[in-house]
C-alpha cells in the first residue's frame, strides 16, 4: 500500500476528503493530515508518505512552498494539488517540481480516486522503467569492457571508422577521446605464453600506469591507449615498473613500445609507429622499452659487402684461428647494428653469410649445418642471429684447428723419423728433409716443427746427435773426439762437435768420458 498525507487549512475539507475517499480501493493508506505546510513538513519525516495531497493557499507555508521544501528533502514524494483558484500560474509553478495532477475545488472522491490511481500507475511505470534501465545498465556494465576492447581493435584495423564513430563511442564510454592527445603502448611477451599472461599485463598496467583509457589484444600483443602525460619521464618509469612486476611474477620477459603523442583520429598512424618501434627490438634486443629516441636513421650500405665479408670469414675459419674468427664475427655484426638496414635485408645478409660457412664445413657435418639454416627465419633479433653465427663459426673453426694440429703432428712425426734415420749424415738439413717430404716448403715445415715440438729444427737435430754421442761414449769407453764427430753428423769437425757437446752437456767429450756419467 502507498501512504498518503492530506494537507488543507480548511477543517471541513480535510475531514471530508479523509472520510469519503476509499483509500484502500485506490491502493493507498491515509497516514496523516496537516492544516498547513509547516505542520506537514514536521509530520513527513515521521510518516514518510509516498503521496501528498495539498491545498495551494494556506497560511504560514502555502502548498507551493511545501512542494518546494518537501521535494528538496524527500525527492521521491509525489504531489496532487487542490485549489479554488483557476490561475494557470500556480499550475505552471507546481509543474516545475514534477506535479502533474492539479484538481480544482470542489472536487469529489471519484476525481481524487482517479488522480491517485493515475499517479500510482505512473509511479509503477516509472519503477518498471527504472528496473529495466537498471538491468540494461548492469548488462552494459558487464559487456562494456568487451565493447571497449572491440572498439579499439576495430579503430586500429578498420579504415571505415572515423570521427562520427569516435564521437559516438566516446559518449558511450564517457571518455574524452576526440580532442585530447593520446599515446599507444604495445606490450609483447618474449617467450612462449598464453592469453592469461596478456590479461595479467593488462591488470598490472591498469594498476600502475596513469591515464589508461582503453586496451585490447591485437596480433598476440597487448595494446593500451593512454591519455598523453605531461610527465614523459614519469610515464617511462611507470612502464618499466609494469615490465619489472610482470617479469618478477611470471618469470617472462616483455618488450614494450611507446608511440609519440597525437589526437585519437591519428591513432592508426600511431599504431604503425608503435609497431615500427617494437620491430626495432631486432637491433637492440628483447626485454626493453623502445621509444622514438631508441631509433636512429638507417645508415648507408658502405662496408656491407656480403660476398667479400663471407670470403674473409671463411678464410679465418679454415685457418683454425678461433680468436680471429670471433673478432671478425663481432666486427660484422657491429657493422650491421650501426647500419640498421631493413630487417629483411639484414636477415638476408646473415643467411648468405651462413650459406658460405656451410660450403666450408666438413662433408660429414654438411647435412647438419644445412638443416640448421631453417632456424634463421625464426630468430627475431640481431643479437640472436649473431649468437647463432658466432657459435657455428666457432664450431667450424675448432674443427679446422684440430685438423690442422693433426696434420701438423703427422708431418712433424715424419720429420723426426727422417732425422732419426739420417742424423749421422753431415748434410742433414731442413731443406733436405723438406725435399724428402714431397717438396714441402722448408719455412712452413720449420714453423710447424717449432709449433708442435717447441724447439727449432736445427736445435732438435743437434740435441739428438749429442744424446746419441753420449750413449756411444758410455758404451764404447775410450773413443776419439774426431771419431765421434764423424759418427754423429759433424763431418769430422771435432772442434765444432766439442763446442756443441759442451753446450748441451756442460762439459767437453773428454771430461764426459772421464767422469763416466
Amino acid at each position: 500500500m502507498y501512504k498518503v498525507m492530506l494537507v488543507d487549512d480548511e477543517r471541513v475539507i480535510l475531514e471530508g476528503i479523509s472520510q469519503v475517499v476509499d483509500w484502500a480501493a485506490a491502493g493507498t493508506e491515509l497516514v496523516g493530515t496537516a492544516r498547513n505546510g509547516i505542520e506537514a513538513l514536521d509530520k513527513i519525516g515521521q510518516s514518510r508518505p509516498d503521496i501528498i495531497i495539498t491545498d495551494i493557499s494556506m497560511p504560514g507555508l502555502d502548498g507551493l512552498g511545501l512542494i518546494e521544501k518537501a521535494s528538496e528533502a524527500y525527492p521521491g514524494v509525489r504531489f496532487i494539488m487542490l485549489s479554488g483558484y483557476k490561475e494557470f500560474e500556480y499550475a505552471r509553478r507546481a509543474m516545475q517540481y514534477g506535479v502533474k495532477h492539479y484538481l480544482l475545488k470542489p472536487c469529489n472522491e471519484n476525481q481524487i480516486h482517479d488522480a491517485l490511481t493515475e499517479l500510482l500507475q505512473e509511479h509503477q511505470d516509472a519503477q518498471v522503467k527504472e528496473h529495466v534501465a537498471g538491468e540494461m545498465k548492469q548488462r552494459l556494465q558487464r559487456v562494456l569492457p568487451h565493447v571497449k576492447e572491440q572498439f579499439l581493435l576495430e579503430f586500429m584495423t578498420n579504415r571505415t571508422y572515423g570521427p562520427v564513430d569516435l564521437e559516438y563511442y566516446q559518449e558511450l564510454f564517457d571518455l574524452e577521446l576526440e580532442e585530447n592527445a593520446v599515446r599507444l603502448l604495445l606490450f609483447r611477451i618474449v617467450d612462449e605464453h598464453d592469453y592469461s599472461h596478456l590479461f595479467a599485463i593488462k591488470n598490472i598496467a591498469s594498476d600502475l600506469l596513469p591515464h589508461v583509457l582503453l586496451s585490447t589484444t591485437i596480433e598476440g600483443k597487448l595494446l593500451i591507449l593512454l591519455a598523453d602525460s605531461f610527465d614523459p619521464a614519469g610515464l617511462t618509469e611507470s612502464i618499466e615498473e609494469v615490465r619489472a612486476a610482470f617479469t618478477r611474477l611470471y618469470k617472462l620477459e616483455v618488450t614494450a613500445a611507446l608511440s609519440e603523442a597525437d589526437r585519437m583520429i591519428q591513432s592508426r598512424r600511431l599504431f604503425r609507429e608503435a609497431l615500427q618501434y617494437l620491430n626495432h627490438r631486432f637491433f637492440i634486443g628483447e626485454g626493453k622499452l623502445i621509444t622514438k629516441n631508441d631509433l636512429v636513421l638507417a645508415g648507408e650500405c658502405d662496408g656491407v659487402h656480403v660476398e667479400q665479408d663471407a670470403e674473409q670469414l671463411c678464410q679465418l675459419i679454415k685457418s683454425g684461428n678461433t680468436e680471429e674468427t670471433a673478432v671478425e664475427v663481432e666486427r660484422l655484426f657491429d657493422l650491421l647494428s650501426r647500419q640498421q638496414l631493413e630487417i629483411e635485408v639484414t636477415r638476408s645478409y646473415v643467411v648468405q653469410l651462413y650459406s658460405a660457412m656451410v660450403h666450408v664445413c666438413p662433408p660429414e657435418e654438411a647435412t647438419e649445418f644445412t638443416q640448421r639454416m631453417a632456424e634463421l627465419p625464426h630468430i627475431d633479433t640481431l643479437s640472436g642471429l649473431k649468437s647463432f653465427v658466432a657459435s657455428s663459426a666457432a664450431r667450424l673453426t675448432s674443427g679446422y684447428y684440430k685438423n690442422h694440429i693433426s696434420r701438423q703432428s703427422s708431418a712433424v712425426e715424419k720429420m723426426m723419423d727422417i732425422v732419426d734415420r739420417h742424423y749421422g749424415e753431415a748434410d742433414l738439413s731442413l731443406n733436405g728433409v723438406a725435399h724428402q717430404m714431397l717438396y714441402m716448403n722448408p719455412d712452413y715445415l720449420g714453423k710447424i716443427f717449432k709449433k708442435v715440438t717447441g724447439e727449432n729444427f736445427s736445435n732438435y737435430v743437434n740435441r739428438l746427435r749429442i744424446e746419441r754421442a753420449c750413449d756411444h761414449i758410455r758404451r764404447g769407453g775410450d773413443v776419439k773426439v774426431f771419431e765421434l764427430a764423424e759418427l754423429f753428423g759433424f763431418g769430422g769437425n771435432s772442434q765444432y762437435f766439442s763446442q756443441v757437446f759442451k753446450k748441451w752437456t756442460g762439459m767437453t767429450p773428454t771430461e764426459f768420458r772421464r767422469i763416466g756419467i
